[in-house]
């Protein structure tokens, strides 16, 4: 999470809606830190503690460094690995010369690691915080305030710690929904442009070629009207599996509208593109959906040109899918608006997979 990216608004990116809240996760708590901790650099300072107050000083530079560069730069200053370090060595060093009024604060830094870190990096950090809390009580306290503070300071971790798991579970589990079609499981609209903006700069900076299919069913109403809506849902749940048989991993399947799906090409030209669209017109007309449903498909591919925006580069292969649609569709269309007949022989042997 080192830097938060405006790109696209969050309201309709739910990954970047998801970075925003923990931006605004880290933003609080680092300033509710500073507010926190300013105060006793004086008090620590006025009771001659001058390595204490430096400590406490490094600790709110770095948490107003962590609020302006969030604020200002929208970037995670080192990735908030500062704070555990200070927070440690602060705690520690506080109550071991101001015994226990140094160690009521580390159980509010030893939760924070929690929603500052990644899981892991926090449960390493903790382990650390409580092994070194646990040393300094030891010589400190009292062997039963020893045991009592291990115990309390560990089970305020373990409890935060699983908090923090649920709520990223949450998280991931919200984005997915949002992100997803819940019918077939493709992409939906809320990642498109992020995706094809990604291939655009890949065109643009490094001139590898992209190409995006559309594919649309052919007289799909007329399957929900004849066999219901319920047997319309399994056809476009069956297209979806087949459709994702024949891609690649770096290839990306959206289901962008009612009965129409877009396939995005990483490192594929218009040419390559189009013996896959051929593929899966085949593959789609070859054997009936369930039953007896028979269905055929229309599909378009579009090339990204250098200098065009995503919505141009699909707009050009929205183009070439109504132009095979007015053809007699179960054809394939290039943007240029080619025509390639070879499509409309579903009994054709299938082109070699691309790979």
């Amino acid at each position: 999470m080192n830097t938060f990216s405006s790109t696209v608004s969050k309201s309709t990116n739910p990954t970047l809606a998801v970075l925003g809240f923990k931006r605004q996760l880290v933003y609080h708590l680092h300033f509710w830190a500073f507010i926190a901790v300013a105060p006793l650099v004086v008090v620590q300072w006025q009771h001659h503690h001058f390595l204490l107050s430096g400590l406490l000083v490094l600790f709110a530079v770095n948490a107003l460094l962590v609020i302006g560069l969030l604020r200002f730069r929208d970037t995670y200053f080192l990735k908030g690995l500062l704070f555990p370090l200070l927070a440690v060595v602060c705690a520690a060093y506080s109550t071991a010369i101001n015994g226990h009024a140094g160690l009521y604060w580390a159980y509010p830094a030893a939760s924070a690691l929690f929603f500052l870190l990644p899981l892991r990096e926090a449960i390493a950090s903790n382990i650390v915080f409580v092994s070194v809390m646990a040393v300094v009580s030891f010589v400190k306290f009292p062997e039963a305030d020893f045991w009592r503070i291990t115990f309390s300071l560990g089970l305020t971790c373990l409890f935060s710690m699983i908090f923090a798991w649920l709520v990223g579970k949450l998280q991931n589990e919200l984005t997915r929904l949002a992100t997803t079609d819940p019918l077939t499981g493709c992409l939906n609209r809320s990642q498109l442009a992020d995706i094809l903006n990604s291939q655009i700069q890949m065109r643009e900076r490094y001139d590898r070629l992209s190409s995006l299919i559309l594919l649309d069913l052919d007289y799909f109403k007329m399957i929900n009207d004849q066999w219901g809506h319920l047997a319309g849902d399994k056809v476009l749940k069956e297209m979806a599996l087949r459709l994702r048989n024949r891609l690649r991993e770096s290839d990306q399947l959206f289901r962008i509208g009612g009965e129409e799906f877009m396939l995005v090409l990483p490192e594929t030209s218009q040419q390559e593109g189009s013996v896959l669209a051929h593929q899966l017109l085949t593959s789609i007309s070859a054997r009936p959906f369930l039953d007896d449903v028979k269905v055929t498909a229309s599909a378009s591919i579009a090339e990204v040109s250098k200098g065009e925006t995503w919505s141009v580069w699909l707009n050009r292969a929205d183009q070439a899918l109504y132009e095979a649609k007015s053809r007699g569709r179960n054809q394939v269309v290039g943007a240029a608006g080619h025509l390639m007949p070879e499509s409309q022989n579903p009994d054709e042997p299938l082109a070699p997979v691309i790979s």
